[in-house]
């Protein structure tokens, strides 16, 4: 028998066409290993000057009916068409026009700067969630709060830089191929009850903090004795960080999750536990979110994500929608005001949508269902550098399509992205041979306009 090796045998056989294709598996290996650079919480300076120093996104999944909420379209001329079918009153200095659903945020409306001109690529729920969350509408890839903890690490070294409240899908704070440490943490996932909801497996007892520090001092020492054999495996790295982070978190999470500490009127303000179960409402306990939203924010979280689902309704239009605002109004505007008092909401960015918005009802017809419009819908901003008091864009006299200030999901991402100090153009991650960023190939553009 000849004494061969494979690596031999395929540069010789079939015209070294087997080794050229060993070499370029090996090379995309080693290409997308390199790509990673050590992945870290520690905080990093933005690329940019920044305005806000973290994120709260107020997500209400299922498509908010714009027309009934923020973007008023009155009857005009003799025919009737599709529009509001709730009353809208102007408020505050800047006369935005807001809905009567929403009494409590109408309060807060010089704090707003509305987009009107919202639009997006289709109308399926499951596929344009993903691109308002990732950027990508078919693929994994990694979520918007996992772009920015990337790109900046966490303020506070003993909580998660990132923190998705009541999530439906792990899309949501999926980091996709960034290394698992920038990875969102869930709270309440497919819970229906967010007063149990905790982060898991740091609460412990059974041994006094010293002797667990030991446990823990001897657990990574092996971890990091088998990291030297593997110095590209951010998986593994990602293990050893969460370790520690569940450590520093015993002491610091279970205060933040406890509320007890809070007074009766806050409680109240916010509306904790008094969620509406109403049709398609159902309870997210969105209150209890908005204000650990707020603790979070102050224990400097980086972004946070607060969900509320059930804004699909295909029926019962009126009650349903007056349920969701019920439900979300008096809570968004206590978060907005304790921003607002403790010196938060300029750093901080608060941001309102959903995956799409819907088409408006005829007022004096009996129809009362609405399908999906993606095509125009709303978004709101505030704090974090972004122009108070403003509508910003403009969809047409039926709110069927955006014509003016038009803005897209990745306009949004590059926005968002821009007023933490990121470039979204150079925020960037290599794997394989691929340069990837959560604007895509396509690219968005800042908003300008709306920045202050």
């Amino acid at each position: 028998m000849l004494g061969i090796s494979r690596r031999e045998m395929l540069r010789s056989a079939s015209c070294g066409f087997g080794y050229l294709a060993m070499s370029a598996l090996c090379g995309q290996h080693s290409f997308a290993a390199s790509s990673a650079t050590a992945p870290s919480l520690n905080a990093r300076p933005p690329q940019l000057p920044a305005r806000a120093k973290r994120v709260i996104f107020l997500c209400m999944s299922g498509g908010p009916a714009q027309l009934d909420t923020f973007d008023y379209k009155p009857q005009t001329g003799k025919k009737k068409h599709a529009g509001s079918v709730f009353d809208f009153k102007q408020h505050g200095e800047s006369g935005l026009w807001i809905s009567e659903l929403l009494p409590e945020t109408a309060k807060h409306a010089d704090k707003l700067c509305v987009l009107n001109g919202m639009y997006a690529d289709i109308t399926n729920h499951a596929q344009s969630f993903l691109q308002l969350h990732t950027g990508d509408r078919l693929r994994p890839r990694p979520s918007l709060g996992s772009w920015i903890v990337y790109g900046l690490g966490t303020e506070n070294q003993n909580v998660p830089g990132f923190i998705s409240l009541f999530p439906r899908k792990p899309s949501v704070y999926s980091s996709a191929f960034l290394p698992p440490v920038y990875e969102g943490t869930p709270i309440g996932l497919n819970t229906s009850d967010m007063s149990k909801a905790t982060i898991n497996n740091i609460a412990s007892d059974h041994l006094p903090a010293r002797v667990k520090r030991r446990q823990l001092d001897f657990v990574q020492a092996m971890n990091r004795e088998h990291a030297t054999h593997r110095p590209d495996d951010s998986r593994l790295e990602a293990v050893i960080q969460s370790m520690e982070l569940g450590f520093r978190m015993q002491v610091t999470a279970p205060e933040l999750l406890d509320l007890s500490n809070e007074t009766r009127s806050t409680l109240e303000r916010y509306r904790v536990g008094q969620g509406k179960v109403v049709g398609a409402c159902g309870d997210s306990d969105f209150g209890r979110q908005c204000l650990l939203a707020r603790r979070f924010a102050e224990a400097g979280v980086r972004f946070i994500e607060v969900n509320h689902g059930s804004w699909d309704q295909h029926s019962n239009h009126r009650a349903d929608l007056t349920a969701n605002c019920e439900s979300t109004d008096a809570p968004i505007a206590a978060l907005l005001e304790d921003l607002e008092q403790r010196g938060l909401l300029e750093e901080t960015l608060v941001v309102w949508g959903g995956e799409f918005g819907r088409p408006g009802l005829v007022p004096e017809n009996k129809k009362d269902g609405t399908g999906h419009n993606a095509r125009g819908f709303t978004f709101w901003m505030a704090g974090g550098g972004i122009k108070r008091g403003l509508a910003y864009g403009k969809t047409d006299p039926t709110g069927a399509r955006a014509i003016e200030g038009k803005v897209h999901f990745r306009d949004l991402h590059a926005t968002i992205l821009h007023q933490m100090g990121l470039q979204h153009d150079k925020l960037t991650f290599k794997q394989g041979e691929r340069e990837f960023r959560l604007t895509g190939t396509e690219g968005g553009k800042v908003v300008k306009d709306i920045i202050a």
